[in-house]
């Protein structure tokens, strides 16, 4: 089946940053990691003692330069590595290890302006935290977006203020969002890790944190699973009183519908992590990087579904479409509206034909008017009602392979219209005639209108014995839902 994601020239169903940058400058870009030699305000007493509970020595830098070189020499040996495989590859030179903007301006430039006077270095990416940035910080932040590719790298881990409690984050989810505004209102991008797998959070818990991030302005987010690590104020906790690990399995399942619901136009830029194997207690299993990413790629696959799937009825529907609907069907929009279900049918069916029904005129005009655009002739429509259906096709009983209604009013047309609770009953209980033995009927539902309500309540009634599967997007009693009803009883 087709991955219908749009951000990807691969097999990925989610936007990775690879694709990122490729489409930003034009060929391969690498982060490369460095260690600026800061400390952190939640290890220095300033906001607490020790850092978060997870954190290393490293300031989960573990895979950064050590600060006893300066940052010139640790691009230099990290870029080399690099190099060898892409020769004319551009950089980012990543500030990963602590609190990279817990200084004075003064040092800072110490830092990043080495790095971004080296060759075919397009920017810098610094992680920090959302309460260490001054406004004097800020202010030479923007004064860098304005000449350099610049991310900033924002540390949540959770939106949940019991969870920021118990792994000791120091600052609370309202200083994480004003500080996103602050720096989006500069146009600077913004970078947030969360971590999946944090003591006493529920799987729901977790798709709580990407459904907030989903509301506000933000660039990239990084998918962690918790590392219990040697040394830490976690792995003590974890001897004294060992608490649930994810196990690879219910990692691949929460990131898999994190995914789905995160907003598409975000960028991937980590979907697990790398762990220091000599300091890694558990979970063992995220070891094997490429085999967990690997998990993810076909868990997605396996529903036929990708990032931002889940923001929109409509991707179940195509999906469903994808499914049922082979190149030579006959197939029925039994509701035309604005068309782009009945081109979307047409494309399907190249060696088939669509049917479509609808009652105004202006739906008719204008889908017609799409598809002499498009050069589609596969497709025949009658301004009629859905409840004609049978008898207009009348020699095509027991032929149709899909029968699709989207029920409701015409989109940006006039509300007063819409289809009725009769009608549509009439019309389902043809279709099921319409349709061959292995044929569907999806129906779109909206509930949301007096008239949907009436038509959603039929609708129960009318398939409780039949074949028949709900899809919903969204626990919201008033939003659109998907019935697919099969002929077999």
């Amino acid at each position: 089946m087709k991955n219908r994601y749009e951000f990807t020239n691969s097999n990925k169903r989610y936007y990775t940053l690879d694709y990122f940058y490729k489409q930003k400058f034009g060929k391969k870009v690498f982060k490369v990691s460095l260690n600026g030699g800061f400390t952190c305000p939640n290890k220095d007493g300033t906001k607490g003692w020790g850092g978060c509970i997870y954190c290393s020595k490293s300031g989960s830098g573990d895979f950064a330069g050590h600060p006893s070189q300066d940052v010139v020499t640790q691009f230099n040996e990290g870029k080399e590595l690099l190099h060898k495989k892409w020769k004319d590859a551009l950089y980012i030179g990543y500030f990963q290890a602590n609190t990279n903007t817990y200084a004075e301006v003064n040092v800072l430039k110490e830092k990043y302006e080495p790095i971004l006077a080296l060759k075919n270095v397009v920017g810098l990416n610094i992680a920090t935290r959302a309460d260490a940035i001054t406004d004097e910080c800020l202010a030479y932040l923007k004064e860098l977006n304005q000449r350099t590719y610049l991310t900033i790298e924002l540390g949540l881990q959770s939106m949940h203020e019991q969870t920021a409690t118990f792994i000791h984050r120091g600052h609370h989810l309202k200083c994480f969002e004003e500080m996103v505004k602050k720096l989006r209102k500069e146009k600077i991008n913004v970078v947030v890790h969360i971590i999946n797998g944090l003591p006493n959070e529920t799987k729901e818990m977790m798709l709580e944190t990407v459904r907030y991030l989903n509301t506000l302005d933000i660039q990239g987010i990084k998918i962690h699973m918790l590392h219990i690590l040697k040394d830490t104020e976690l792995a003590r906790i974890y001897k004294e009183n060992p608490f649930h690990v994810l196990t690879k399995e219910e990692y691949v399942e929460i990131v898999a519908d994190q995914l789905e619901i995160l907003r598409p136009e975000i960028v991937i830029h980590r979907i697990t992590g790398d762990p220091d194997k000599e300091s890694l207690i558990e979970p063992q299993w995220v070891t094997k990087k490429l085999s967990v990413i690997d998990e993810i790629d076909k868990e997605l696959e396996r529903r036929h579904t990708y990032q931002g799937f889940q923001n929109s009825i409509l991707n179940r529907v195509h999906e469903r479409m994808d499914y049922y609907v082979k190149e030579n069907a006959l197939v029925i929009d039994a509701t035309v509206g604005n068309g782009e279900d009945t081109l979307y049918l047409a494309n399907l069916t190249k060696k088939g034909h669509v049917f479509g029904f609808d009652i105004q005129k202006e739906a008719i005009l204008t889908t017609e008017k799409k598809l002499k655009e498009q050069e589609i002739t596969n497709v025949t429509l009658f301004q009629q009602s859905h409840s004609m259906m049978q008898e207009t096709l009348k020699n095509y009983i027991g032929k149709i392979s899909c029968i699709t209604f989207n029920l409701g009013y015409l989109p940006k047309g006039d509300k007063t219209i819409t289809t009725m609770t009769e009608t549509t009953k009439k019309a389902i209980e043809d279709s099921l005639k319409l349709i061959h033995s292995h044929g569907v009927i999806l129906i779109t539902v909206y509930p949301g209108h007096k008239e949907g309500k009436k038509e959603s309540d039929m609708l129960e009634e009318l398939v409780k014995k039949k074949k028949a599967t709900y899809y919903r997007n969204t626990d919201k009693k008033e939003a659109p839902y998907l019935i697919e009803l099969n002929r077999v009883e």
